[in-house]
């Protein structure tokens, strides 16, 4: 008898990946599309590369499939689930023409009261008149999910965090629920589980297991926390990607909008953390992946530069700092380009352990143990100069790809504390 196998499809900043796992979690091929055309049409054309590129032996015995998109990034699609606006990614943030509108709509402390929530892009829809023919409100997980159901009106807990969805509660509020545009939002579900049988279009077309499941979705900054196999608390990961994102296991909930902080809900425990808008990406505005890898080789980690940066590409931060206006750091500059690096892999380290700091002040456990995700996490130099920061044991995720962790859901859903 052949053995089963469960996908975890990861749609990121830069690129789309799968990886097949069997039922005991080793990895049977991995896939990748590079770079990703951040359009729904991109998006569409990476998912049927992703699994047309599978061995036809997993295509065949594929149980399961759970996808992850980019936290905020939406889009409008009509009742046939065609795509009728662009893709507002993650960071855009033109919802701050109606955030006065905002403010009289939800709470005032409420985590979408920002530019670059969810809700926000929905109503900045609505002021651009393009709801009025509009049958569904989809996250990007949300919508490629529906591609593989054909049910467009579904998302996950984690998705929906940012449309406004009370995560403690498992249900819209009544403020939302009133609202004139409320039968466009998704019937939300627990990621990993309200399972969609495949259609049977897209089962035929790619030789698919017709009674495979399509399950609820999650985010990749999530993913990458189950795929590191973090489960206790006090427990986190940091995902080294274009931006830099915190994700610490606790008992509570913890929410603070001045500081950037809010908290996803994880089966019966909860994730708390921020997203700084530093990481990776300024590192590639001034080097690329080889200058990285050669001038990361000759720093001593033990030794700290002296310099002092806040590394932005442009005004602003999110958190451990929220300031629309806060400028980047990133003078003095020395002719020594390996310093140079030096004090951004330092600038970042700091910002992460300022970032965990801030979550144990407002109420998260101390931090026991960090793992990376995230391309960050393949530069052992950094790692020991983040350790130094942090003060705390420092490992490389064992899976450090979020396809991998939305594998891990589409086999066995959400952890169980």
């Amino acid at each position: 008898m052949t053995a089963p196998f469960y996908l975890g499809l990861d749609f990121g900043t830069s690129g789309a990946r799968a990886i097949a796992i069997t039922g005991e979690g080793e990895i049977s091929q991995t896939v990748s599309v590079n770079p990703l055309e951040q359009t729904p049409q991109g998006w569409c054309e990476a998912l049927w590369h992703l699994l047309a590129a599978l061995n036809l032996e997993i295509r065949q015995n594929l149980q399961a499939i759970a996808l992850n998109g980019t936290s905020g990034t939406v889009l409008l699609c009509d009742g046939s689930g065609e795509a009728i606006t662009e893709a507002l990614l993650y960071n855009d943030d033109r919802g701050q023409t109606v955030l006065p509108m905002l403010r009289t709509l939800a709470p005032p402390q409420h985590l979408v009261q920002s530019a670059t929530a969810s809700l926000a892009k929905l109503l900045w829809f609505e002021s651009q008149r393009l709801t009025q023919g509009a049958n569904y409100f989809c996250h990007q997980a949300d919508w490629l999910s529906g591609l593989l159901h054909g049910n467009f009106g579904l998302s996950d807990y984690h998705n929906a965090l940012k449309l406004g969805y009370d995560v403690e509660n498992l249900g819209y509020p009544p403020w939302l629920q009133q609202h004139p545009l409320f039968h466009l939002l998704p019937q939300v579900q627990t990621p990993g589980a309200g399972k969609q049988k495949i259609l049977v279009t897209v089962a035929r077309r790619f030789g698919i297991n017709p009674h495979c499941q399509i399950c609820a979705g999650t985010t990749d900054s999530i993913a990458a926390f189950i795929a590191s196999g973090a489960q206790e608390i006090g427990e986190a990961v940091t995902s080294l990607g274009s931006t830099l994102v915190l994700k610490l296991l606790g008992d509570r909930p913890i929410q603070d909008l001045a500081a950037g902080v809010y908290s996803h809900r994880f089966g019966h425990l909860w994730l708390v953390g921020g997203a700084s808008n530093t990481g990776g990406a300024v590192l590639k505005h001034y080097f690329d992946d080889t200058q990285l890898q050669q001038l990361s080789a000759t720093i001593n980690p033990h030794q700290d530069s002296g310099l002092n940066y806040y590394p932005l590409l442009r005004p602003g931060d999110r958190f451990p700092i929220n300031d629309p206006t806060l400028p980047p750091k990133l003078t003095p500059r020395p002719q020594d380009p390996r310093q140079f690096l030096q004090g951004l892999l330092e600038g970042i380290a700091r910002i992460e352990a300022q970032g965990y700091q801030k979550l144990q002040a407002l109420g998260a456990p101390p931090v026991s143990t960090v793992f990376t995700a995230g391309g960050g996490a393949k530069n052992p130099v950094w790692t020991q100069i983040r350790a130094r920061y942090l003060r705390c044991s420092v490992l490389i995720s064992p899976q450090p790809e979020a396809a991998y962790g939305s594998a891990l859901l589409a086999q066995r859903g959400l952890p169980r504390a």
